[in-house]
């Protein structure tokens, strides 16, 4: 009995040695695994979540100042897509280089879809005209995009003009196919839904009806087509190629109005076969009128702020939605 219990005594105190050396083995392990998930950042994250874009002219300004630093924050809120604003003719991209840009947004897990530019018809200068669209094609395809966006176009709401603005799109957006492999589209607002001068005919549909569907696409401004007083899901429903994108927007952060049909409009788009949206979050009036506590206005530090909040609010809203993929 008392060499029974000699032994016990010895032998515990190195079994117990032999647990903790175990459990200290496995703990470093855990923790080595933890550290590298970590090290993937959001990215890893992304990578598996929900394809959720932005319109950069939603945060303009802050763009302009800090381009790197905000990519870093649309990234944290889960945007790993962006569409661009080249207004001007501009071949810089938020006066970065085009190879800079898609550089900075590569690290982050961002892919460029597409860009917002315009460059009015001038008869007189055609070939100037499409060269300078040229030098515009070029920059987004080195930025890695597949879409080009007319965001608006200036024309009277007759039926001859608006015809040679759908000759026109469709001769620029040949160039864009057929020499940088991009697609052509036009962004709406709520005017386009009017009626042109003296007819029945919306000046929208007559827009789609006359442009070649393999030159021009459209991307749907869910908010302003509602606005217009016509029913987004109708129109995917009545032209299902010709929208390939959409604008999701709101009165200010993505959902609180309760004004647009977002899960309506998702399924009847995916339906369609398509995918690729962006977020646009216009700045509101009273934000822009925004004073402090001393009556002295807003900055564009505070507005971009605002801004920036809104953005995450709508992409947690997105990120939620069971509607959107």
């Amino acid at each position: 009995m008392t060499g029974n219990i000699t032994v016990k005594k010895i032998l515990k105190p190195i079994k117990n040695f032999k647990v903790m050396k175990i459990f200290n083995i496995l703990s470093k392990a855990m923790m080595v695994v933890a550290v590298a998930i970590f090290a993937l950042g959001v990215n890893a994250v992304e990578a598996k979540g929900k394809k959720i874009g932005i319109q950069l002219y939603s945060v303009m300004s802050a763009m302009n100042k800090d381009p790197k630093g905000s990519i870093d924050k649309l990234a944290e809120m889960g945007y790993n897509v962006f569409e661009l604003v080249q207004w001007g003719g501009n071949p810089k991209v938020f006066g970065l280089d085009a190879a800079e840009f898609k550089a900075a947004c590569d690290a982050k897990g961002i892919t460029v879809l597409s860009t917002h530019s315009s460059l009015q018809e001038d008869p007189a200068k055609e070939a100037e005209v499409m060269d300078n669209w040229r030098k515009l094609f070029a920059v987004q395809k080195a930025v890695g995009g597949k879409y080009f966006v007319i965001p608006s176009y200036r024309v009277n709401y007759t039926e001859a003009e608006v015809k040679k603005m759908a000759d026109y799109f469709n001769r620029v957006g040949k160039i864009a196919k057929e020499e940088f492999g991009l697609m052509l589209g036009y962004h709406n607002h709520s005017q386009e839904y009017k009626n042109l001068e003296g007819t029945d005919k919306v000046m929208w549909e007559y827009l789609v009806e006359n442009t070649n569907p393999e030159y021009v696409f459209f991307e749907m401004d869910v908010y302003w087509c509602t606005m217009g007083e016509k029913d987004p899901v109708a129109y995917l429903q009545k032209y299902p190629e010709r929208i390939k994108m959409l604008h999701i927007k709101d009165e200010f952060v993505i959902g609180e109005s309760g004004k647009i049909n977002f899960e309506g409009i998702f399924k009847q788009f995916y339906k369609n076969g398509y995918k690729d949206f962006v977020v646009e979050i216009e700045t509101p009036r009273d934000l822009r009128n925004k004073t402090n506590a001393d009556g002295s206005k807003y900055t564009q530090d505070q507005i971009a702020a605002e801004m920036f909040e809104a953005a995450k609010k709508s992409a947690e809203y997105l990120q939620k939605a069971k509607f959107v993929k």
